[in-house]
Formats: structure tokens, sequence, C-alpha cells
């Protein structure tokens, strides 16, 4: 049962990793946004996806009930987004990492925290 939820993590993830990195990208490139704002919105197109995955597919969540996980979800995705932009920042600021390459890094640091939090918490 772990090693599937650990893989449907992971392609729920990813799947939301993309959604968020493309959408940071297209913001900066076409719109002007800067990249930590840019990040912002990302995070949040990135949410839903996440949410809707983990709580229909990776932990089949059917027993909790919407309300509770999703406001759980939210509290922790808000926790780590905050990480994820403290983070973000530093390296924008201390290293000369495209802001691309920069984001992918901390966002795949961060997944980890999530499944556990995800698993024994969010969705519980």
């Amino acid at each position: 049962m772990l090693k599937k939820q650990v893989m449907r993590f992971g392609l729920v993830g990813l799947t939301a990793l993309s959604v968020h990195l493309l959408s940071v990208m297209v913001l900066v490139k076409t719109w002007g946004i800067s990249p930590l704002g840019a990040n912002f919105l990302g995070f949040l197109l990135a949410f839903q996806v996440s949410y809707w995955g983990h709580y229909k597919w990776t932990f089949v969540a059917d027993h909790v009930s919407h309300k509770r996980a999703s406001l759980r979800f939210f509290i922790l995705a808000g926790s780590t987004f905050g990480i994820n932009e403290l983070l973000y920042a530093g390296l924008l600021k201390t290293t000369e990492l495209p802001y691309d390459v920069a984001l992918l890094m901390v966002l795949i640091v961060i997944s980890v925290s999530t499944f556990v939090l995800s698993k024994f918490w969010a969705f519980r």
C-alpha cells in the first residue's frame, strides 16, 4: 500500500510541479511578473491539481470529509509554500541559478515533507 501511495504521490506531485513550474515560466516570460510573484500564482494553480489528485487518487480519502481534508491540506500546502518562498528567495538572492532551476530544486525538497504530512495528517 505504501509503495502504491508513494508512486501515486509522485505522479500527482510531478503533474502539480509541472503546472507550477510552467505557469511561473509563462507568467515571468509573457507577462513580466516577478519570479516570486509568479511563484505565488503558480502555487495557487498547482494546489488544485495536488489537492484533488491526492484526495481522490493518492490517499483515496473519501472517508475524510472534503471540508476537513481541504482545510488541512491548504494549511499544509500554505505552510510548505511559505518555506518554499523563503528558500526560493534565498536561492534567487544568493546564487546565480536561473529562476526556473532554483524553483525546481525547492519544489523537489519540499515534496518529501508534503508526502509525510499529507499521509499522516491532512488525509488521515
